[in-house]
């Protein structure tokens, strides 16, 4: 049970994600441009990488372990 419990803190950091493309007010500029790009079309790509890295994360920590 305590694991349970435990891994439920991790879930948590999924408040990131969601909140981060959600700052579209702040970033809605042009500079700076990565490559060419504006900040805005950038971040929102940043974004969506975050998320990924994020969900996976916690995916790993949380997730059962089939050996036990």
């Amino acid at each position: 049970m305590p694991t349970r419990s435990r891994s439920r803190h991790w879930q948590w950091l999924l408040i990131v994600p969601t909140a981060a493309p959600l700052l579209t007010p702040y970033a809605n500029r042009i500079e700076p441009r990565v490559a060419g790009v504006p900040f805005f079309f950038w971040y929102q790509f940043a974004c969506a990488l975050l998320a990924m890295v994020v969900i996976t994360f916690v995916h790993l920590v949380t997730r059962e372990n089939d050996h036990e």
